[in-house]
């Protein structure tokens, strides 16, 4: 493999899968720098050019990490997404900060940690509804005008946010969660997105993993992995989750490939305006997601797919009722 088709976030030309930076150092267990650097350098070399990190993951040490991992010379092969909002990084609850003056301080950190003079794709991670909207994207538009974003972009806003934001300076892309057991964008935000040009980008789309179906259990994880307090790991969920991907795995099986690359291959079929990311830190697994974004898949395939996972299949939600709240607002 050393090339990927690529695709269209808006006016933004990227690969067609990217790579999710947030495992490398947020969520999923320790770090392991010198694998994830590895991991992103290889990336680049079968064709991503997308990579997704945010000022929250790991409090900053995600961007610098990515940041070391593009230098001397990967940059200018990279598109970098990155995103704000989370305003204390190392606390709980969630503060989220929408205002003027802080979209302009967190572009700032942003850039610094990353070591870039601009960046390619520069989303709000959350709403913040102590803010108007029009309010936080001017700001961004203005980071747009200073040269230090290029494209602008939104992480789990409704369809109506998403609406009155690109009234006010034009949206590359929305990123949310959508997979085979989180389809909650289908019914009003993604077509609102489709009529106004803006590219999809689903993150945890091999559900946490679990569409894999390598975790079983949430015993082998590591103490401080977020799968270990998420309800759809939780026991009675978990067994009747593990039911739908045993199905799936006997789909992948008979098209010759394995039920997480099946579960990605749905994703990417979900439109031509679709760039899912998927996040590893080993080669073995990037190699696998990367292979999916070839995979060709019929209608009959996709009605079997469907079928074996119905929206409506999936036990339990996909957060705790703290992370809900600050979705789709």
């Amino acid at each position: 493999m050393t090339g990927l088709p690529t695709r269209e976030l808006g006016a933004l030309t990227v690969s067609a899968q990217g790579l999710g930076c947030m495992g490398m150092s947020h969520g999923y267990g320790a770090s392991d720098d010198a694998q994830s650097t590895a991991t992103i350098h290889r990336a680049l070399d079968l064709g991503v050019t997308l990579f997704d990190t945010a000022d929250f993951y790991g409090a900053g040490h995600n961007e610098e990490l990515l940041g070391r991992a593009l230098s001397g010379g990967r940059r200018e092969r990279a598109v970098i997404a990155t995103k704000f909002g989370f305003a204390n990084r190392l606390g709980e609850p969630p503060l989220i900060r929408g205002d003027a003056a802080y979209v302009r301080q967190a572009c700032d950190a942003s850039l610094a940690r990353l070591g870039v003079d601009h960046i390619d794709l520069y989303y709000l991670h959350r709403v913040d509804p102590s803010v108007p909207i029009e309010e936080t994207v001017g700001a961004m538009a203005d980071l747009v005008a200073a040269g230090k974003v290029r494209h602008l972009g939104l992480s789990e806003a409704s369809a109506r946010t998403v609406r009155r934001a690109h009234a006010v300076h034009p949206i590359a892309a929305l990123q949310s969660e959508w997979s085979l057991w989180t389809r909650d964008l289908e019914a009003e935000t993604a077509p609102v997105c489709r009529e106004l040009g803006i590219g999809l980008v689903p993150f945890s789309p091999l559900g946490r993993g679990f569409l894999t179906g390598r975790v079983t259990s949430v015993e082998g994880l590591e103490a401080n992995d977020v799968r270990r307090t998420q309800p759809r790991f939780a026991d009675g969920n978990l067994e009747r989750n593990l039911a739908v991907v045993d199905t799936l795995r006997v789909l992948a099986a008979e098209k010759g490939v394995t039920a997480g690359q099946l579960a990605l291959a749905w994703v990417q079929h979900r439109g031509d305006d679709v760039v899912p990311i998927p996040g590893t830190r080993r080669e073995t697994y990037l190699r696998e997601n990367l292979a999916a974004a070839t995979v060709e898949l019929s209608a009959d395939d996709l009605a079997a797919i469907d079928a074996a996972a119905p929206a409506d299949g999936i036990a339990g939600t996909r957060y705790d009722e703290v992370s809900l709240a600050v979705v789709d607002r």
